[in-house]
């Protein structure tokens, strides 16, 4: 076959393959026998009200039907032929489709009680091939589409996350709520509080003194922990990062670790570290003893067993992020996200007039949205502007958050590291002088000693901790002590 007969052949397969006309996958048989079924007996509806919803009917009348059959039910009233009829009186859609007809028809083609789960499991599948066949559909005509600003990688990535969205179903959780519904669930959750349920108490950090100010790490709260260079950020947070991917018996909580600064390598040194009690820098250097070593192996073990992942690819964007999250949450779940740091990540915008300020700004609010869309906690480092050093009192405030107000204004907590010894070690008087006894007592009492500055807290009141940091590990701590005013 020539090249000129293929292209004809493939030409004339092409324009059969345009007039396939493929049905959309809808059963509108299904869909009457179920409500048929339900409006016969109501106890139907207890085996699909858990999963099926109103918009799932392919039909319009059937979905206003369903619709009504549930409010019935939800406010404890009975969804018969009379009940739903004098309901949908005066629905324009219920009267051209036959009204209280149509219902009698629906009650002719029933199903048993026992079938009714099946046929709403179908009504559902079917509902969820029509949305990937609008998103497929998207996605083709995206892709065709050069002119659009957006690159391939943003489509990918959207498209990606409208496909966590189906199967999260979270389109159906949002929207204007009665203010009964979030009343009654806001006391459930104040009951379960005064119960000491483990379905509202955050996540522990394993530092019992500042769970007790923060009342742990809370599902969609946004939290920043800031500090100038060699106050212990990052310690701080694979401290945190490696006691809640322990596992407690049965209760396994995955951790994503965003190392945007250090290698994954270079973090695994740190947790070896912290948990052998040996300095990084004399694993690194090999500068151990037999004990040592020994130690290294069984720590090492241990850690093996953490729910940790790590993701040290730089310079990541907030959308990566957030493709990266969503997917480890949909194939194994995920409990906590941390970010090693703020000002690393990569801002998306490509116009010229913006300025980092508005990038910043874009990356917090990215990340309190991730928050929320995940509903878990997330932890971003951030860097504090160099005025610190510039003023004699160099514990941080919240006008110290570097390059935008937007970190503090969508921050749920601000937490502040300061370690006075860091400062106090660099102002050492002349030996043998009067100052330099008194800065002697001084550094005695803050030795290996660092304060959690809660600066925000969106659920409770600012307040200050005192911790126990070895720098040689790398590692915080309880004092004995903590509170302080």
């Amino acid at each position: 076959m020539t090249t000129s007969e293929s292209n004809k052949l493939t030409n004339i397969l092409s324009s059969k393959n345009l007039n396939l006309i493929r049905e959309v996958p809808v059963n509108t048989g299904a869909e009457q026998a179920l409500l048929g079924a339900i409006l016969s007996n109501n106890l139907a509806y207890e085996k699909v009200e858990e999963f099926l919803e109103p918009e799932y009917f392919s039909s319009k009348i059937n979905r206003i039907i369903f619709k009504s059959i549930k409010k019935l039910i939800n406010n404890d009233q009975i969804a018969d032929l009379n009940t739903v009829k004098v309901q949908l009186d005066g629905n324009e859609e219920f009267g051209e489709n036959g009204g209280l007809s149509y219902l009698l028809k629906l009650c002719e083609n029933t199903v048993s009680i026992i079938n009714s789960k099946q046929y709403g499991e179908l009504i559902y599948d079917l509902y969820l091939r029509r949305r990937l066949i609008d998103l497929g559909t998207n996605l083709i005509n995206n892709s065709y589409n050069t002119e659009e600003e957006s690159n391939s990688i943003s489509l990918i990535e959207k498209t990606e996350q409208n496909l966590f969205n189906l199967i999260q179903n979270n389109e159906f959780d949002t929207g204007p709520r009665d203010f009964k519904e979030i009343m009654q669930r806001t006391i459930d959750y104040a009951e379960k509080a005064f119960k000491k349920s483990e379905d509202v108490i955050g996540l522990k950090t394993g530092l019992n003194d500042f769970d007790k100010k923060i009342g742990g790490l809370h599902k969609s709260d946004l939290i920043i922990v800031a500090g100038r260079p060699s106050m212990g950020k990052t310690a701080f947070a694979t401290n945190i990062a490696s006691y809640i991917s322990k596992e407690f018996g049965n209760k396994k909580k995955n951790v994503l670790f965003f190392s945007l600064e250090m290698s994954s390598e270079q973090l695994a040194t740190r947790l070896l570290g912290e948990l052998a009690e040996i300095s990084s820098e004399n694993i690194r250097t090999g500068n151990l003893s037999k004990q040592d070593f020994s130690k290294i192996l069984t720590s090492s073990d241990d850690l093996k067993k953490l729910n940790l992942f790590i993701d040290d690819t730089p310079a990541l964007s907030i959308s990566a992020i957030r493709t990266r999250a969503r997917r480890l949450k949909r194939k194994l779940g995920l409990d906590l996200i941390i970010l090693d740091y703020l000002q690393l990540v990569n801002g998306e915008s490509k116009k010229t007039n913006d300025n980092r300020v508005q990038e910043i700004s874009d990356i917090t609010r990215g990340l309190k949205t991730i928050a929320k869309e995940l509903n878990i906690p997330v932890i971003a480092l951030s860097q504090l502007s160099r005025k610190v050093e510039d003023r004699e009192e160099k514990r941080p405030q919240l006008a110290d958050l570097r390059e935008s107000g937007a970190i503090e204004q969508d921050a749920d907590l601000v937490v502040f590291l300061y370690r006075e010894e860091y400062y106090l070690a660099r102002t050492e008087p002349p030996e043998g002088t009067d100052k330099h006894e008194m800065w002697t007592n001084k550094m005695e009492k803050v030795h290996n000693i660092a304060e959690a500055i809660i600066a925000k807290h969106r659920h409770g009141p600012i307040s200050k901790v005192k911790l126990h940091f070895n720098p040689s590990w790398t590692k915080f701590s309880d004092l004995a002590e903590s509170n302080f005013n």
